[in-house]
């Protein structure tokens, strides 16, 4: 059984920063690709940032890029968003996200940012 915990969320002013962290168990990641998404009340879950579990390879939402970086750190199975310059259009749950063929959430995170 797949199990991705998150943690790292909380409230921050506009301009600072925050890191995600999200913990995988229940499988080894080989081949995985590793994100994290985030949703607001009455929309849809949106795509932040992906990182391939064995290349390191990543990839970013326009609205992030330059802002946000995904890692992951392999010995402890765990994925790393570090969000810096964050804004108000920034606060959402934030839910970490696996994905080979079959795809599994964690329950999220809220982070909201402050004017």
């Amino acid at each position: 059984q797949v199990q991705l915990v998150e943690s790292g969320g909380g409230l921050v002013q506009a301009g600072g920063s925050l890191r995600l962290s999200c913990t995988a168990s229940g499988r080894t990641f080989n081949n995985y690709v590793m994100g994290w998404f985030r949703q607001t009340p009455g929309k849809e879950r949106q795509f932040v940032a992906t990182i391939n579990w064995n290349s390191g390879s990543t990839y970013y939402a326009d609205s992030v890029r330059g802002r946000f970086t995904i890692s992951r750190d392999n010995a402890k199975n765990t994925v790393y968003l570090q969000m810096n310059d964050l804004k108000v259009e920034d606060t959402a749950v934030y839910y970490c996200h696996a994905a080979r063929g079959a795809a599994y959430w964690g329950q999220g995170t809220q982070v909201t940012v402050s004017s």
